[in-house]
């Protein structure tokens, strides 16, 4: 192997809290354990040795003692290391009400249209999307052309964990123009630290999608939830978080509505230290909150968004309006408030 295919960026290896102890063992105390984890999985994403897991349940690495290479790899990717919150609407070029013209989808079904967009530009060749199961558990499904997105279970909100990150390894690896990713703040933070550490994210991830979110949940814990509530989640169509409530719209066309406040026994503690509503390290945000029902709000950040939004007006793939800033503005700043960092003790 020639020296010009080796990295050549410095590597600064971060101090450790607990000296002798491993770079993991650091991350379980301070992250895992103290209860501040996100569950955005980078960390397993970069674990040369593929110890560390994810998927529905919290972050582990089964026999770390001795499995662990010790590389610090983990930290150094870690959103929530030496964690200080990121909020605010965030800097942005652009806010506008849409609704795709070509998909159906969660609202205005902009995600969709703007990944299909990236596709055809050409910028990306492959997204990484989450689908589901008849459980409404998530998977994991690589997008390479426009008739997968299609598909309906590709499509909408999951409100669930699932392992974005860990595919993008193997996306990153295989993509020959680009990926595009789609995930909630706390996830693409962690695609940017992945960005600022390894330059083959740096230089082929190329799309990052924020999502809206409050709140994700363990599938496990949600399942249970909404099962206890009489809520037969094989026949679920659709569900959303609008107005304090969690709307679940059934196959029959029927709505269950379940305030908001009642999921809070599972509600993950990595969840209430976040205060990152709008996604503020994204390319492109998008959410329903602002914009009129059945259109997307969309908030673009960067010069790459601009251009996939510039086409998408160009060829008139998506109706387009007027959002509400000011609604935006109330959820950003709600969720700042009922997450302080660092948590109030209870008195």
């Amino acid at each position: 192997m020639s020296e010009a295919c080796y990295l050549k960026w410095d590597v600064e290896l971060p101090e450790r809290p607990i000296k002798g102890v491993k770079y993991f063992g650091n991350l379980k105390e301070f992250v895992i354990d103290s209860g501040i984890c996100s569950h955005c999985t980078t960390c397993a994403n970069i674990c040369p040795v593929r110890g560390i897991t994810a998927g529905d349940k919290p972050i582990d690495f089964p026999n770390w003692e001795e499995l662990c290479v010790d590389c610090g790899a983990c930290i150094r990717v870690c959103p929530r290391w030496n964690y200080v919150p990121l909020n605010g609407m965030g800097e942005f070029k652009e806010m506008v009400a849409a609704k795709s013209r070509r998909f159906t989808g969660q609202d205005g079904g902009m995600v969709t249209e703007i990944i299909a967009s990236a596709l055809e530009m050409g910028v990306i060749d492959r997204a990484i999307f989450v689908g589901r199961d008849d459980e409404w558990k998530p998977t994991i499904v690589h997008v390479k052309n426009i008739e997968q997105l299609e598909v309906e279970r590709v499509r909408g909100t999951k409100y669930s964990f699932a392992d974005v990150i860990v595919e993008l390894r193997d996306a990153v690896f295989h993509t020959e123009k680009g990926v595009g990713v789609i995930g909630t703040p706390c996830m693409v933070s962690g695609v940017r630290k992945l960005q600022k550490t390894v330059r083959r994210y740096h230089d082929r991830v190329k799309v990052v999608i924020g999502l809206f979110c409050t709140e994700n949940f363990y599938h496990h814990q949600l399942y249970s939830f909404l099962e206890e509530k009489g809520v037969d989640v094989k026949k679920i169509a659709k569900t959303d978080i609008t107005k304090g409530k969690f709307i679940a719209t059934m196959e029959s066309g029927d709505t269950i509505s379940i305030p908001v406040k009642e999921f809070e026994p599972i509600v993950p503690s990595g969840c209430k230290v976040c205060q990152d509503f709008s996604g503020v390290e994204s390319d492109v945000s998008v959410g329903s909150v602002g914009s009129p029902d059945g259109f997307s709000s969309v908030i673009v950040r960067t010069d790459v968004a601009k251009d996939i939004m510039d086409f998408i007006r160009k060829n008139d793939y998506a109706e387009l309006g007027e959002v509400k800033q000011t609604v935006i503005q109330k959820l950003v700043d709600f969720k700042i408030k009922i997450h302080p960092y660092p948590p109030k003790k209870k008195e």
